[in-house]
């Protein structure tokens, strides 16, 4: 089959199709954006001077200290996780319809490698499309948001870019790896000219072995401060053990609850099948127990966004409690004042960040309850047929949305305030020492009689365990399950759409 064939049989499908790969140009747009915008703020140079000189030309802190810098590229490229989700569900979309394509392909000749090929390239090509229009709208925000103040500093690093190859890197980077994951989920879908079939999963359900990532992850954030001691002064070592030890733990600690969601719905579904008594439960236990690791796939990015939120809230518990030991500190020693507040107003910005995460995930949550209805349509029209009420489907479909998500969310929760906990246990003060002069202004002034009313005080160094953010993390549980709640409702409406006796029809 000649290139400029493959080409046009990708493009080609019905309005599914196209929204799929609409749906795909949009992901591949938002991971572009979040991924150049990292490589923007990595690529800043440092001003000749000691290693804590500031680039002076930025407002803002995160950008005009070197510290700084590369928490802020990590919170942006986590931004690409919850993307990346949505469009793995994305790629889901109109999968029926797909597969009936792709048998009709190998009923006209193609061989199964053509059609691999074929599926491939429809989801490489989009998301090139979409790493394109995300490069220049990169470019070109970069010269209209180039408005420096009147002292001529700048809000965004746009004044920089990132090299070549990182830009390259990020634009040809994830079309090869949105056709690698298209490739590997296409591992188990055998098409021939009688149809598509997919090879059976085992009947055993899951089981909970996603606990060790868990453990593996929260053991290696709170080894993340020991290794810094043990390597103190050893820049070089330092530079990528540390970042090793962050990605690795945070990654095992979000697959593990992914993965885990799976033997959470799993266990749902028999908890519902052995004591529910109402047929929406029952239902719902029915598809939870038939496909548990559908909710790992459609809360994936969801919980993602929770454990970066958790996490974020007990790194705002720790700098709240550090903040007031030193203002107790201050005090002690007669002076006014405490910390500066610059931590806890930075956290703002990544709450800011979570809450995008949320509703990105809460846009792939939505996609893939929309292709489970319609996917299913045949099934849900065919027991509306047979007299089971609208009502009943519409609750069944509640229930197991709703079943996997509440435990799955507070894993989520509990997880990522562990791991916060983990990597900073306490906030700790070391002792230090002030002078205090006990008289008036004027004798404290004057030399001669300074120092007869002048003494030393000590202040001991103090230590203290921070609180558990209960209502932080109340609150992000509760924007969490709006999300699903919302994007439930949102899928409600296909529903009765979908339970036509047309349906019955469908091919």
């Amino acid at each position: 089959m000649r290139p400029g064939t493959l080409v046009r049989l990708a493009l080609a499908g019905t309005r599914t199709d196209t929204a799929r790969v609409v749906l795909t140009v949009v992901s591949a747009l938002l991971a572009t954006l979040a991924g150049l915008a990292a490589l923007t703020v990595l690529a800043i140079d440092k001003p000749p001077g000691d290693a804590w000189a500031e680039s002076e030309q930025y407002r803002n802190a995160l950008l005009r200290e070197p510290g700084l810098r590369g928490g802020t590229a990590f919170a942006l490229l986590m931004l690409t996780i919850p993307v990346l989700a949505l469009a793995g569900q994305c790629a889901r979309l109109g999968a029926p319809a797909r597969d009936r394509r792709l048998a009709a392909l190998r009923l006209a000749g193609a061989t199964p490698g053509q059609v691999t090929r074929l599926a491939v390239l429809e989801t490489g090509v989009a998301a090139l499309l979409g790493t394109l229009v995300g490069l220049g709208v990169h470019l070109a925000g970069r010269e209209v948001l180039h408005r420096p103040d009147a002292q001529g500093r700048l809000a965004l690093p746009t004044d920089v870019l990132p090299s070549t190859g990182a830009i390259a890197a990020v634009v040809l980077g994830l079309p090869v790896l949105a056709a690698l994951a298209t490739a590997l989920m296409l591992r188990t879908v055998t098409a021939s000219p009688l149809g598509v079939s997919r090879r059976a999963p085992r009947e055993r359900g899951p089981r909970p072995w996603a606990g060790i990532l868990i453990g593996v992850g929260v053991a290696t954030f709170a080894a993340v401060r020991p290794v810094a001691y043990r390597f103190d002064g050893n820049d070089e070592v330092l530079g990528w053990l540390v970042p090793l030890f962050f990605v690795a733990g945070a990654l095992a600690a979000m697959i593990g609850v992914v993965i885990g969601t799976g033997w959470i719905s799993y266990t749902c579904g028999r908890l519902l099948r052995r004591y529910a008594r109402r047929p929406p439960a029952l239902l719902a236990a029915g598809r939870l127990m038939a496909d548990p690791w559908a909710g790992s796939r459609t809360f994936a990015a969801l919980l993602a966004a929770v454990i970066f939120g958790a996490g974020a809230a007990a790194l705002r518990a720790y700098f709240v409690t550090q903040d007031q030991l030193e203002r107790d500190q201050s005090q002690l020693a007669g002076a006014d004042g405490g910390a500066d507040p610059f931590y806890l107003s930075t956290m703002d910005l990544v709450d800011a960040a979570v809450a995008v995460a949320i509703l990105i995930a809460a846009g792939g949550l939505m996609v893939a309850l929309v292709e489970g209805i319609v996917a299913r349509r045949r099934a849900y029209a065919a027991l509306v047929a047979t007299g089971v009420p609208r009502g009943t489907l519409s609750r069944s479909v509640v229930w197991q949305a709703l079943t996997p998500a509440v435990p799955a969310i507070l894993l989520a929760l509990g997880v990522g305030e562990v791991l916060g906990r983990g990597l900073f246990p306490r906030a700790a003060t070391g002792g230090s020492s002030a002078q205090v002069c006990d008289a008036t202004a004027a004798l404290c002034g004057d030399p001669a009689t300074r120092e007869r009313y002048t003494r030393i005080v000590e202040t001991p160094g103090s230590e203290r365990v921070p609180d558990v953010p209960l209502e932080h993390l109340a609150w992000l549980g509760a924007g969490a399950l709006a999300a699903v709640l919302v994007t439930v409702g949102v899928g409600l409406l296909f529903l009765r759409v979908s339970t036509a006796l047309d349906e019955l029809r469908t091919a």
